[in-house]
């Protein structure tokens, strides 16, 4: 019967305690990506990245608070404003574009991170500056903004900018 470990941090610094004992394979990964001592040969050869990874995630979690977000501001100018029905119609296409756009585009970072390939993290790059130019739409050509589309399309440019930036050194460090 497999013994349970602690998972917190100073349990991880810790080495394991009997001779021939191994961390189980989670624990392995996750000490190598915090730069523990005795984790050098855990990463060795290992180029994807953890920080991009973990904000590939938060966005995706990030873009449904968004997209939910913004469909009840759009319905919600429809209800109060008067919202032109052609400029609605748009605002409502962009977003629901936009939402396949992202899904693509987290999938395509996923993948391309975990499985160390230029080419779909390149695909992903490339929808990355896509949902930039709409998250700008959103942000300031749409026809009705209101300080809540500000902040939220500001979060998701800052998101997007970041993302970009790490998957440019990710695919420099592939292709390296």
């Amino acid at each position: 019967m497999a013994t349970r470990r602690c998972l917190h941090w100073a349990c991880l610094c810790r080495a394991p305690g009997k001779t021939g004992q191994s961390w189980p394979p989670g624990v392995d990964a996750l000490r190598g990506s915090l730069g523990l001592p005795g984790t050098e040969s855990l990463t060795t050869g290992q180029l994807s990245s953890v920080s991009l990874q973990v904000l590939l995630y938060l966005s995706g979690g990030y873009y449904a608070l968004y997209f939910l977000a913004t469909l009840l501001m759009i319905i919600y100018k429809s209800q109060v404003f008067s919202y032109p029905c052609p400029y609605l119609a748009l605002d409502l296409t962009l977003l629901f574009l936009m939402g396949i756009l992202e899904a693509v585009r987290l999938y395509l970072g996923t993948e391309g991170n975990l499985m160390e390939a230029e080419v779909p993290l390149a695909g992903s790059l490339v929808l990355t500056a896509g949902g930039a130019l709409l998250s700008t739409y959103f942000l300031l050509w749409q026809t009705l903004v209101l300080r809540a589309d500000s902040t939220l399309g500001a979060a998701l440019l800052a998101l997007h900018s970041l993302e970009a930036v790490l998957q440019l050194v990710a695919i420099a460090a592939f292709v390296s």
